[in-house]
């Protein structure tokens, strides 16, 4: 199997939104976006699977000495491998690299987030920061576009969090704000319980219109020069944006379900927002 073999398996049987916006790309393009998307996995795996928060932090050290020996010339994970030819030609910053893996380690350190600064905070290490590396692949010219992707990670993550409440607090994780539980009287118990309440409702109502607020900025930082460039995001935030409608419409009943869209419906919206160029989509979430 190549490197790039083993990032299409990666990308392809992890059944992320993300996939779909890969499928309408050049070769090199789809390529390195499937590269990055694979190191993503790569690290996020590593804090899902390791029970022991030392081996994880061992595991996350290597991956660090990996970007380091990529950018040597001597990186041996397929990954990085794949990842290496196209560091050069999109301008992957090794930075931006180490804070995807810093992001992994504030999950080690961090089960609680006291306010929406430090939430903020990590959802840029989460996503934010992927959204950066990914509009380079893409494709920019103004550097707007990069605060644009930055926005858009941000309200992906967001939509992740808010999707995955009750999962994550199997896991004993709670994402969302301390603050914010204190003032929807929502306590901790609550959510580890999976008690719904027009609290929790109210909660995750505030929690929506946060995500949707950074959809809004995301749109209406895009330039018109990179809008189709740009649009492979557009087709995520297409797919992320209807996810979000749908735990909206269904009261965000999310402490004891996961609540998906079917693959063909992503298929779909990713279809229908490449053929429209995105430009409808902007439109409907910048108001």
């Amino acid at each position: 199997m190549t490197p790039d073999e083993y990032c299409q398996n990666k990308a392809a049987q992890s059944g992320s939104s993300f996939y779909y916006s890969f499928l309408f790309l050049p070769p090199e393009r789809r390529k390195a976006i499937t590269a990055l998307y694979a190191f993503c996995r790569e690290v996020d795996d590593v804090v899902d699977e390791c029970e022991e928060h030392s081996v994880a932090r061992m595991k996350l050290a290597w991956w660090r000495s990996q970007i380091e020996d990529m950018y040597a010339g001597r990186a041996d994970h397929p990954v990085m491998r794949a990842l290496a030819p196209h560091v050069q030609p999109y301008g992957l910053d090794a930075d931006r690299l180490y804070a995807v893996v810093e992001g992994m380690e504030m999950d080690l350190d961090h089960a609680r987030y006291a306010d929406w600064p430090e939430l903020r905070k990590y959802c840029w290490h989460a996503a934010g920061v992927v959204g950066e590396l990914s509009a380079g692949i893409f494709g920019y010219t103004r550097p707007e576009t990069l605060e644009y992707a930055e926005k858009l990670g941000l309200a992906f993550q967001l939509t992740n969090i808010i999707r995955d409440v009750g999962d994550d607090a199997r896991r004993g994780r709670i994402y969302l704000p301390q603050e914010d539980l204190r003032a929807f009287n929502v306590s901790a118990a609550d959510i580890l319980n999976r008690r719904y309440s027009d609290n929790f409702a109210a909660l995750m109502r505030f929690q929506t219109d946060r995500a949707r607020q950074y959809y809004r900025e995301a749109m209406r930082a895009l330039p018109e020069e990179d809008r189709r460039a740009q649009r492979p995001g557009l087709l995520m935030a297409a797919i992320y944006h209807t996810l979000l409608h749908e735990i909206e419409r269904d009261q965000w009943r999310v402490l004891d379900q996961r609540i998906s869209l079917t693959p063909i419906r992503k298929f779909w919206l990713a279809w229908k927002t490449w053929v429209g160029g995105g430009r409808g989509l902007v439109r409907r979430l910048g108001r």
